[in-house]
């Protein structure tokens, strides 16, 4: 009997379990539910208080949507703005964007690179050029332009060669206020005092563009760095050559310096690139290379670079050289020429801009680069080296000039400007250089210029095409 009821009792609990869950459960369900969405819900608002302060989520999903539009439209204006005001903040120095005409014929702002960029001896380099180094991208470049300066502590970030005081030079342009004595018959004091101000301006440019881009490089200097730096002991002057940018002329004048000739007139092109008469600095040990980039003058002169890529073409492929038409042209035309003569493949003359342009580009080239349209900043390490003073080919007669008297050299010794190689050919000009880019596409063109866009930076080069972004 007991057991009779107690079972009836446990009969009656689960026929109450099994009802009791149908109203509990979809109680249970909504509570979960309400909860997660509050949940959520605060999440977001906090997640958008952040990240857009003073926005509050409205009373309906479009309500909430709109507002963060038009928030985000509002906080992109505010973006473009600042990275206006970066950009302008990089632009503002008193380096005159380009001191020459430009291949626009109206004022155009600089971007924070600029448009100014060899070994004499015809030896090509083997190192492949990687295809970052061919392509800059919409994003990238904005991201070039826009970004702002990076100031670095000097102490822990300037590389082995500025490190003690960088030079007598860097000191004499930051106190160089007045103009000295042996400059007197040349500049003015308020020419004197602008040349310093360029100087300064160039230099800060340069870290600031090597601190946001090259950061990451190896402080490291090899002699592989200074391969193309040359060496003048008497006036302590380090020379680093940028062909088809006054190199032949300043190598004179290195010569001259050192007492090797009377004048620079006298010595012959041969004499100058073949030689063997000036000293190179990766022919000392490592010793001597360190003291000598702690303690020299250290200079380099630039060009604008599709305008030094233009007059290499010309010197190289339009007038007879046996070493370049048989070591570039040769391979050039076989691979870039439809249905090459057995004339062409066997001699490499004729080789025309297009296929000059075509060769540059290539990522998988059929001969390696050479010095005389390699990028300035691959051929003189300005990140790594902290160049004392970085002049023009622009303004050589001037600058040059300016730098000879820095250094105390004799009132006479004045940098030449002749013209030793094809002097029947007209200079490269921008005209010229207008001419040549009018024969390729606007694609190559483009890219052309993203191959040289660092050096556009580096050295405050503008834009030399509208049409380039």
């Amino acid at each position: 009997m007991l057991w009779m009821k107690w079972k009836m009792g446990v009969d009656s609990l689960r026929g109450r379990r099994r009802r009791l869950p149908c109203s509990l459960w979809f109680l249970l369900l909504f509570a979960a539910g309400g909860l997660l969405l509050f949940i959520h819900q605060r999440d977001l608002s906090e997640m958008v208080q952040q990240q857009y302060p003073g926005v509050k989520l409205g009373s309906t999903p479009r309500q909430s949507r709109e507002t963060l539009s038009t928030q985000e439209r509002e906080r992109g204006k505010s973006d473009n703005y600042q990275d206006h005001q970066a950009t302008e903040v990089i632009i503002s120095s008193p380096i005159p964007p380009m001191q020459f005409p430009h291949f626009e014929k109206g004022k155009q702002t600089a971007a924070p690179g600029s448009r100014e960029q060899s070994r004499q001896t015809p030896t090509p380099v083997s190192r492949e050029q990687d295809i970052s180094s061919l392509h800059v991208s919409k994003r990238h470049r904005k991201l070039l332009k826009t970004s702002p300066p990076v100031h670095h502590n000097s102490k822990s970030d300037s590389s082995p060669s500025s490190s003690s005081s960088s030079s007598s030079l860097s000191a004499s342009l930051s106190s160089s206020s007045v103009v000295p004595p042996s400059a007197s018959g040349s500049f003015t004091p308020d020419k004197w005092k602008k040349l310093v101000s360029i100087q300064e301006a160039r230099r800060q440019l340069m870290k600031e563009m090597c601190a946001k881009y090259k950061s990451s490089i190896s402080k490291t200097i090899t002699g592989h760095h200074v391969r193309n730096l040359f060496v003048e002991d008497k006036y302590k002057l380090l020379y680093c050559q940028v062909p088809k940018a006054g190199c032949s002329n300043w190598k004179r004048t290195l010569m001259v310096l050192a007492g090797k000739a009377p004048n620079a007139q006298s010595i012959k092109h041969d004499t100058v690139h073949d030689g063997h008469h000036l000293k190179e600095l990766n022919s000392f040990d490592r010793k001597g290379i360190m003291h000598r980039l702690e303690t020299y003058t250290k200079v380099i002169f630039v060009r604008e670079p599709l305008e030094k890529m233009v007059s290499a073409y010309r010197d190289k492929f339009e007038n007879p050289n046996n070493y370049y038409h048989s070591m570039f042209g040769k391979p050039i035309i076989s691979k870039y020429r439809v249905n090459p003569s057995l004339e062409a493949l066997k001699t490499g003359n004729g080789v025309t801009f297009k296929e000059f342009v075509q060769y540059l580009l290539d990522v998988h080239r059929p001969v390696g680069m050479d010095i005389h349209w390699d990028q300035a900043n691959q051929l003189c390490n300005p990140c790594l080296i902290d160049y004392d003073f970085i002049g023009k080919f622009e303004n050589m007669d001037e600058e040059s000039n300016f730098l000879l008297r820095l250094i105390g050299a004799p009132p006479n010794v004045k940098l030449p400007n002749f013209k030793d190689r094809n002097p029947a050919d007209k200079r490269t000009s921008t005209q010229i250089t207008e001419k040549y880019f009018s024969q390729v596409s606007t694609l190559e063109r483009q890219r052309i210029y993203d191959f040289y866009y660092t050096d556009y930076l580096m050295f405050n080069y503008t834009k030399p095409f509208k049409d380039l972004y």
